[in-house]
């Protein structure tokens, strides 16, 4: 049995995207270790069925791994805004108008 499960829920971060959803947990090992699991939910509609489901992505993040990922989003982030730029408010305010 491996010492990751999706049990030991510490924190969790909902950030609603346009179609998209994103969840950011904090999970804790058997060993009380954290771990991240990142998940993109998108509403999705079956046509054989026609019933709506969740189409779920999962990644998951683990502590040893932390830094590494965090200056590679941060450089990827960085080279984006210099170089095309975009507003860290979008959503915020994309969200309110579609309410």
């Amino acid at each position: 049995m491996s010492e990751y499960n999706d049990g030991g829920e510490v924190f969790s971060q909902r950030v609603k995207a346009g179609k998209r959803t994103y969840f950011f947990d904090v999970k804790e090992t058997k060993s009380g270790e954290y771990y991240i699991t990142l998940t993109e939910s998108k509403k999705r509609f079956n046509g054989e069925n026609g019933k709506f489901f969740f189409e779920k992505h999962k990644l998951f993040l683990y502590k040893e791994d932390f830094g590494k990922f965090r200056k590679g989003l941060n450089e990827v982030l960085d080279y984006i805004q210099e170089h095309q730029g975009f507003d860290e408010d979008y959503d915020r305010y994309k969200d309110s108008e579609d309410n």
